[in-house]
């Protein structure tokens, strides 16, 4: 009678790959009992790894200070409630600004998760290392600084075109090619397309005046592009074929590549890379703007706020939560930025782990609406007009030239309520403001979108 794979899940073993492999070796080879035991020993599979029966504890850095926040915050608790039954987890914080990214179990924006010997990509998810820089331009004309900036940055969906390409450094792109993550050259090609690049969504570029010295400060926000996004989608294939091996019960979006496997090593210095070449975009940029009025840098910052930091064998996953531990940023000097929202100042913090913040600050300023539930709420108004009321006295500037009122103030959490209850839970301490001038965003990429302008060419 020939061996199947019902003999071989009578026998202990969950389905697999290997199952159409060993089936054939053993009915060709005609294994006895003791022979197909003694074959098999190889294929042994690991005991399951269960849920928390409970979910572990977490702190809660947020409370609705109205009706309207109610709903927010009460699904981002639930979410952690379910996301923290997660296996590797140990610990968990929420911030001021969290809210809700998907299905419940699905790590909020604000949330902070503690893994034990764990990589979860999808608590970091595609724009791995969104982060903040700033560099203080002196006593500049904020208006020059935006213009000069404007000429040279780049927003919207893919690279730079060839001739307008930022360089990205030899040694970054020999580091990929040494890695098992990042050794493609269709990856290495988008990362050399993509430098200088600040893509689309909530990503900006701001120019203010520091309250405490009166320079004028450019502030950049945004992650790791197409490159980032790529390593994501490895990971999380990586990730989901550990989840079926060892814990199918874990949610697909909270998988897990083990630390201390071939793919976890590989995967963590990949994230460094990441993290290396998302720093080198900002600085790209800023240099530039530098170079172009011949102006000297007074100082600069960066911090990543979207990213998994290591301490021993605990993985900290800050899903829009700003790192203040050194510990965290062995390579970062200086203070913390945390952006609240164009209309508003870019708070430069510090401070250190406590009791309720696990080392760690709010973002900025969460959404409590999404982006079509917002741009309904304002569709008895013009786009004109809620850009004027909203935008007064700022020169807000959109790179597509197409209002996008979905990142307009209103859109987000109230920063004054933020800043408070950073203030009530003492998650960190403002050093200073950089109070805002005007900033640049995508706007609306899609009403004028390369695909539709096509359409209409074919329909005329």
């Amino acid at each position: 009678m020939e061996f199947n794979g019902n003999n071989l899940i009578e026998l202990g073993y969950r389905p697999s790959k290997w199952f159409k492999d060993a089936i054939e070796h053993i009915n060709k080879n005609n294994l006895d009992e003791n022979q197909i035991t003694e074959y098999l020993e190889k294929f042994k599979q690991p005991e399951l790894i269960p849920l928390h029966e409970t979910p572990k504890d977490f702190i809660i850095n947020i409370r609705a200070e109205h009706e309207s926040e109610n709903d927010n915050v009460e699904k981002v608790i639930n979410t952690m409630k379910v996301l923290m039954k997660t296996p590797t987890l140990v610990a968990g914080a929420i911030m001021p600004d969290a809210c809700p990214t998907g299905p419940e179990g699905q790590i909020p924006v604000g949330g902070v998760v503690v893994a034990k010997n764990a990589i979860h990509p999808g608590f970091h998810s595609a724009d791995i290392c969104c982060s903040v820089m700033l560099t203080d331009f002196g006593k500049a004309d904020p208006k020059e600084v935006l213009d000069a900036a404007h000429s040279i940055t780049h927003f919207g969906y893919g690279g730079r075109p060839r001739g307008e390409q930022m360089e990205m450094s030899q040694e970054l792109m020999d580091a990929f090619r040494a890695n098992w993550f990042l050794n493609d050259e269709k990856l290495i090609s988008i990362s050399r397309s993509h430098m200088g690049t600040q893509g689309d969504g909530n990503h900006f570029l701001f120019v203010g005046i520091s309250k405490n010295t009166g320079n004028t400060m450019l502030v950049t926000h945004h992650g790791s592009r197409a490159p980032g996004a790529a390593l994501y989608d490895k990971g999380m294939k990586i990730a989901n074929r550990f989840r079926q091996e060892i814990s199918p019960e874990t949610l697909r979006e909270n998988a897990w590549i083990p630390y201390e496997t071939e793919e976890g090593k590989s995967y963590w210095e990949a994230l460094q890379l990441i993290r290396t070449w998302t720093k080198e975009n900002h600085t790209s940029i800023h240099d530039a703007v530098l170079n172009k009025m011949n102006i000297e840098k007074q100082n600069r910052y960066w911090n990543e706020h979207n990213f998994v930091f290591k301490d021993g064998d605990l993985f900290y996953h800050a899903k829009g939560a700003t790192p203040l531990d050194d510990k965290f940023m062995p390579d970062i000097t200086g203070p913390r930025l945390i952006p609240l929202n164009m209309s508003e100042p870019v708070l430069i913090v510090q401070g250190k782990t406590n009791e309720r913040n696990l080392g760690f600050a709010p973002h900025g300023a969460g959404r409590n609406f999404s982006r079509t539930q917002h741009k309904k709420s304002l569709a008895h108004k013009t786009i004109e007009e809620v850009f004027a009321e909203e935008t007064q006295g700022l020169d807000i500037r959109f790179f597509s030239n197409e209002i996008d009122i979905s990142e307009l103030p209103t859109a987000y959490k109230s920063a004054k309520n933020v800043r408070a209850q950073i203030e009530e839970y003492g998650l960190c301490e403002v050093l200073d403001e950089v109070m805002p001038y005007g900033c640049i965003m995508t706007g609306d990429v899609q009403k004028n979108a390369p695909w539709k302008r096509k359409k209409k060419f074919r329909k005329a």
